[in-house]
């Protein structure tokens, strides 16, 4: 007779106030971006949603290095990325220039809203995969362009261009196909570096090559003298690394089997 399988431990169920504060901080962001695009100010809207991204980015690295994980704060933080990431970048870019679709004609106003729902349709389909996929991927890897990196694609787009100048009306189906691809690249199968491992063991994952530090600073530099058009370089360089590095895989010789 076999032995019983030793009992599990429980999941955490407790619900810690600082890892999920930020990360309401982060979907406070992206529920405000949505009111000032509604208002027309879309150069507020962009920065509230990369505001939303630095949320995101800290509120997991807290709950870990302060213990206070859970199941909870995995669930909850998805659904504010649904919020920051999926909703709020798809009305931004609605009243931005998609409902001016509509100057085209019927049909293609309704393209135009079609467009957005497809692209948070597209996100929020993209984090339940992503939840359903946790522990068992490779940590090196993103399947899919991640939905912060698909919004600051679309927002450093919006900013960028309203730099320029551009108004959203005369860039209409430019953004149309952007609305589109990012959607689509969400849920494709491209993977894109996650920058959260390298396979190595754990103490030497956590350490940085001087040479990077030295990028990171001149990343930062350049972002604080031209925001806009770095942030919309770095988020385009990365979208398009998925496909080519698919491309890439694709046209690489083989090597002969002996």
């Amino acid at each position: 007779m076999e032995p019983n399988p030793a009992p599990q431990s429980p999941r955490n169920k407790h619900i810690y106030l600082l890892p999920n504060l930020l990360t309401t901080c982060g979907m406070f962001a992206g529920f405000y971006a949505i009111l000032a695009a509604a208002s027309g100010r879309f150069e507020a809207a962009a920065v509230a949603i990369f505001i939303a991204a630095v949320f995101d980015g800290i509120d997991g690295r807290v709950a870990r290095l302060t213990g206070t994980s859970s199941e909870f704060g995995v669930q909850y933080d998805s659904l504010a990325d649904l919020v920051s990431f999926g909703m709020a970048p798809s009305l931004v870019m609605y009243h931005w220039a998609l409902s001016s679709m509509k100057l085209d004609g019927t049909l293609l106003g309704k393209v135009g809203w079609a467009a957005a729902f497809l692209y948070a349709a597209c996100a929020a389909l993209r984090l339940a995969r992503f939840n359903t996929q946790v522990g068992s991927v490779d940590k090196r890897w993103f399947i899919g362009l991640n939905s912060p990196s698909s919004a600051g694609m679309m927002m450093s787009f919006v900013w960028a261009m309203n730099e320029f100048g551009w108004q959203g009306t005369e860039l209409r189906y430019l953004a149309l196909a952007l609305t589109v691809i990012c959607g689509l690249l969400m849920v494709s199968r491209f993977r894109y570096a996650s920058f959260k491992g390298s396979g190595q063991p754990k103490e030497r994952e956590d350490r940085i090559p001087f040479g990077m530090a030295l990028v990171v600073v001149a990343v930062l530099v350049a972002l604080f003298i031209d925001p806009p058009r770095v942030l919309l370089l770095m988020a385009g360089s990365y979208a398009v690394s998925g496909p080519l590095y698919w491309l890439w895989l694709k046209l690489k010789p083989k090597s002969a089997t002996p």
